[in-house]
């Protein structure tokens, strides 16, 4: 997964960072929350009746309106789609962990770790000396 962001309008919620629509983004806020209620760990149970919740309509979520009133919205998302776009991808970047052996999801910490691991590859790239390039152009 690639994450493209804009240094000057970078949003103050790491979800909208990396999802690129607003309903995913509230998807996988839910996910985390989830998990954080399960003292941030959740069986592969868990995790389906949690996906079939979401395929059917029933997690209920507080919304927020343009005039501060809270308002209660009834989530619906494809369970395929909750696997392929909100759980593998946050499972690639570090951001939830699967242990084979528990058969658990589990919050990481190995994003920030990989960003940090990024950040010194940059570091690295700048420093290196510049190489010299022949530029053809052929006719």
């Amino acid at each position: 997964m690639t994450i493209l962001f804009d240094q000057f309008n970078l949003p103050e919620n790491i979800y909208e960072v990396i999802f690129a629509t607003s309903q995913q983004v509230i998807v996988a806020k839910l996910l985390i929350e989830e998990m954080k209620t399960h003292g941030g760990e959740i069986g592969k149970t868990e995790m389906s009746v949690f996906a079939t919740a979401l395929h059917e309509g029933k997690l209920i979520d507080e919304e927020t309106t343009q005039f501060g009133q809270k308002k209660k919205v009834t989530l619906s998302y494809n369970k395929r789609q909750f696997y392929d776009r909100i759980l593998t991808p946050m499972k690639s970047m570090g951001l939830i962990d699967y242990d084979m052996y528990k058969k658990t999801y589990k919050v990481s910490d190995k994003f920030n770790k990989n960003m940090m691991r990024i950040g010194m590859l940059w570091l690295y790239e700048m420093r290196k000396p510049a190489q010299a390039h022949t530029i053809s152009i052929k006719k």
